[in-house]
């Protein structure tokens, strides 16, 4: 070698990666430089280890601050990876060489990225990157931009670190995660950002932050390097430029010499960085300064036989002469933080950019499979695609599999194609195994385009305390971490479960949201549980975070919970905080939360917020029964609150607008709910029945919550139906008004609580209602109809049109109930015999028995 091997790449890309290793195996050097974080290699032995199974991540986060970290993911098809297991393999050095974690991580520096004017990328915008679930869209970490831009730059992410764009936390995090190396840097192992156009992503001329591929020209205007080169190559789709160019071609055409598609590729780098400029960013200078010094290093220790791995547009700045001094000038006074690092797994939903947060590719899938096809990719992928549609059940033969094979390839040929991309065996696809329907397409995006696929790192890798108890309980519960969204029902009677449980409500306590709690489809009481599981790679930055309050999931859990209701104010606060410490099963923490309990209940005078906190009171006291919790500090708390409760009800719902009606019925709901969960609760029940009898007949309260407390009354049995079927009358009387007469209803059948089945078998309480509805004034009527309308459905269909069929056969006859026939609405006078015999056939198939015996039971 001549001098230093520049393999200028695209990040994730499968053709990159394919010439990176030919590249390296023809000119076999003495040592390997990547583009990433120094402080990286003291853990790259470990990509060697056996346990190790990519996609995997490098985190790096502040020491002082864990939320503040940022992640570089790298995939089997990386050129970043596939040059560093070739290194390993053949014991040859290999470094890291980009501007280390500790600048990046800096909070001036992310500062400074966060400024739109100061990144390299359009205001908002995290090159080309949708904003992630929920999270909003900026520039990217300090130091990334030049990455974005380069060939990688188009839809290829590089290991660019996950670290969302600039004051963008991930996912979840609190602090924003710097990413080292611009945002989105597509560099080869720029912090988490992603580029632009990605297999058909954002499309020529878009910009990412990273100046890689958004060089300001002299008009102010930034400028895609893919997009220019493909509009010369007379390409209108830049991305599909690079696949054609790249990602499709196999090695064989450059078996002469791999190394020229890389000088030709720095070749046309070059020319744009000499027409675009550098791309506007310092913190891109810096970064090239510093590989620049680390190149010059590795030279002075084995000569010009390096070869270095980095983003295409960078490899220009890298042949470029400079001082030592004038780098090392570009990097004095940068501010700088401690920082750890680590290997994370990582998942292909998480390089696929669609997802918000990822490295910058759409199918991470698809070329996951270009990378491992030996050959006839197309051929192997259809039949993938066949085996996941024939798992769900659908009938997919192998003509379906050939000719899909074929009408990609002729789509290919159409549109002038080397090979069939992701686009043609699509609409293959569609057209000859989804019989034209994208709803098929939908699970093949997400199972094979994208894929579930979650890495798996050694033990041996560094991890804070926390992070080896949660593995170390993982693995004894058998709670395997998964990419792949799972339902998990539990039943707390088992003590491995109950264990489950418990960590999983420790780890929500500590913000690490690894499980949702779900409504159970089994059984509604409390000895079931179903949670909704998915390990998301971010998680490792919460459980890092979390660290501070312990060395264990228990410790912290205990240590959160006290400081939490320490300084909680709120008296909702305290009782969910109460409840979670029950369901957690965190013994120590439970007098320091009562205590607090205590003290809030006694000063909170209002009754709004006790009726708010008496609900979950109630639930911990039935999660303590179950988990065999000492809940009694907890029931005399409960018991005084629901005194309080009823003292205070009666004034607290007088002279109420309609929106603090609603709400004060919601917790009327509640606390009649909980009242009847608390022990010793026969004398209480007593009382809270007196409470909403007065309640029920005082004129000064508002209709909807006399309407609900004579409803639930009613539903107890505390009243009778002529009692009922009276307030009932008095409330749609004339002289009441109707808005006020349908607010009754509203609270007295409205819901979903069976008012609606109620009014079907309760003639008169319907006939009441039919009569007040039919003498409503025509101009009062139409201020009535849109609180009926919301009413009446929240019905089921079938009790609105029973209802419908009822008011229209009119009211049934007024003589009293005779032998055999029935005064119900809806039903028939008497047994039809005919009708009845007719299902003795099908209960003698069913029973076994002879018909003698069925008409005897029968009669």
């Amino acid at each position: 070698m001549t001098g230093p091997l520049l393999l200028g790449v695209r990040h994730h890309g499968p053709g990159s990666a394919r010439a990176v290793r030919a590249a390296l195996e023809a000119a076999s050097p003495a040592a390997v430089l990547i583009e990433g974080p120094p402080e990286g290699d003291a853990l790259l032995a470990l990509a060697a280890d056996e346990q190790m199974r990519p996609p995997v991540a490098l985190l790096a986060h502040a020491v002082d601050d864990p939320g503040r970290a940022a992640f570089w993911p790298l995939a089997e098809f990386s050129p970043e990876w596939v040059a560093l297991r070739w290194a390993l393999g053949r014991g040859v050095p290999v470094r890291f060489i980009d501007l280390p974690a500790a600048y990046s991580l800096a909070p001036a520096a992310q500062e400074e990225t966060a400024n739109p004017d100061a990144a390299d990328g359009e205001p908002g915008s995290l090159e080309g990157a949708e904003s992630p679930e929920g999270s909003g869209a900026g520039t990217g970490a300090p130091g990334a931009g030049a990455d974005s831009v380069h060939p990688e730059g188009p839809g290829t992410g590089g290991p660019s670190g996950v670290a969302p764009p600039t004051g963008q936390a991930p996912e979840g995090s609190r602090a924003p995660v710097a990413t080292p190396g611009a945002p989105g840097t597509t560099g080869s192992l720029a912090p988490d950002g992603r580029t632009p156009g990605a297999e058909g992503g954002d499309g020529a001329g878009t910009v990412g932050p990273e100046d890689e591929r958004g060089a300001p020209d002299p008009r102010g205007l930034r400028i895609d390097p893919i997009a220019v080169l493909a509009e010369t190559a007379g390409y209108d789709d830049p991305e599909r430029w690079w696949e054609d160019v790249i990602e499709h071609r196999g090695t064989g055409a450059d078996a002469a010499d791999p190394r020229a598609p890389f000088a030709a590729l720095g070749d046309a780098m070059a020319a744009l960085r000499e027409t675009y400029g550098h791309g506007g960013h310092d913190r891109d200078l810096a970064r090239e300064a510093h590989m620049r010094i680390q190149l010059r290093a590795a030279r002075k220790e084995f000569g010009d036989d390096v070869a270095v791995v980095c983003g295409a547009w960078h490899v220009p700045a890298l042949e470029e002469k400079t001082t030592v001094a004038a780098d090392r000038a570009l990097l004095k006074g940068l501010p700088k933080v401690k920082t750890e690092m680590t290997w994370v797994p990582w998942t292909h939903r998480r390089l696929a950019r669609h997802s918000g947060y990822g490295a910058g590719i759409d199918s991470p899938g698809w070329y996951g499979h270009l990378f491992g096809a030996a050959d006839r990719p197309v051929e192997r992928w259809m039949t993938k695609v066949a085996g996941l549609l024939r798992d769900e059940d659908r009938l997919v033969s192998s003509a379906h599999v050939i000719e899909a094979v074929r009408l990609a390839e002729t789509l290919a040929a159409m549109r002038g194609r080397p090979l069939a991309g992701l686009t043609e065996t699509t609409d293959a696809i569609r057209a000859v195994m989804c019989e034209g329907s994208d709803v098929p397409l939908d699970l093949i995006r997400k199972r094979l385009v994208v894929g579930d696929v979650l890495g798996e790192v050694p033990d041996a890798a560094p991890a804070v305390p926390l992070q080896r108890d949660l593995t170390r309980l993982q693995r004894s519960l058998r709670l395997k971490p998964e990419a792949l969204e799972r339902e998990l029902e539990l039943d707390l009677r088992k003590e491995t479960d109950a264990a489950k449980s418990r960590l999983l409500h420790r780890l929500r306590l500590l913000s690490i949201g690894w499980g949702e709690p779900m409504t159970g489809r089994g059984s509604t009481g409390t000895f079931r549980e179903s949670w909704r599981l998915r390990w998301e790679p971010e998680l490792f930055v919460k459980v890092a975070e979390a660290g501070v309050w312990g060395t264990t999931v228990l410790s912290a859990a205990t240590a959160k919970a006290e400081s939490k209701a320490v300084s909680a104010t709120a008296l909702a606060d305290v009782t969910a905080l109460a409840e979670q410490c029950l369901l957690a099963e965190l013994p120590d923490a439970l007098p320091v939360v009562m205590r607090a309990l205590a003290d809030r209940a006694a000063l909170d005078a209002d009754v709004g917020h006790l009726a708010q906190a008496l609900p979950a009171l109630a639930r911990s006291l039935r999660y303590g029964d179950v988990r065999s919790t000492d809940t009694a500090a907890l029931g005399e708390v409960a018991a005084g609150l629901a005194e309080r409760i009823c003292v205070g009800l009666p004034p607290a719902c007088s002279g109420l607008d309609a929106d603090g009606a609603a709400e004060m019925r919601g917790h009327l709901d509640g606390v009649h709910t909980a009242i009847g969960l608390l022990p010793k609760g026969r004398e209480l029940i007593a009382r809270w029945g007196s409470v909403l009898h007065r309640l029920a007949a005082r004129d000064t309260v508002p209709g909807v919550i006399r309407g609900r407390a004579a409803r639930l009354l009613l539903d107890d049995g505390r009243l009778e139906e002529d009692e009922a079927a009276r307030l009932m009358g008095l409330a749609l009387s004339v002289g009441t008004l109707p808005a006020d007469a349908a607010a009754w209803i509203e609270g007295f059948v409205g819901g979903a609580s069976g008012g609606g089945v109620l009014l079907v078998h309760d003639e008169r309480l319907l006939a009441l209602v039919d009569a007040w509805l039919t003498g409503v004034p025509v101009d009062a009527f139409t201020d009535v109809l849109p609180l009926l309308r919301r009413t009446f459905s929240a019905y089921e269909p079938g009790v609105r049109r029973t209802l419908g069929e009822l008011v229209r056969r009119g009211p049934a006859a007024a003589s009293g109930p005779t032998h055999g026939e029935s005064t119900m609405p809806g039903f028939g006078a008497g047994l039809d015999g005919p009708r009845a015999d007719a299902v003795l056939p099908v209960l003698h198939m069913l029973l076994g028995i002879d018909d003698n015996d069925l008409a005897g039971v029968a009669r």
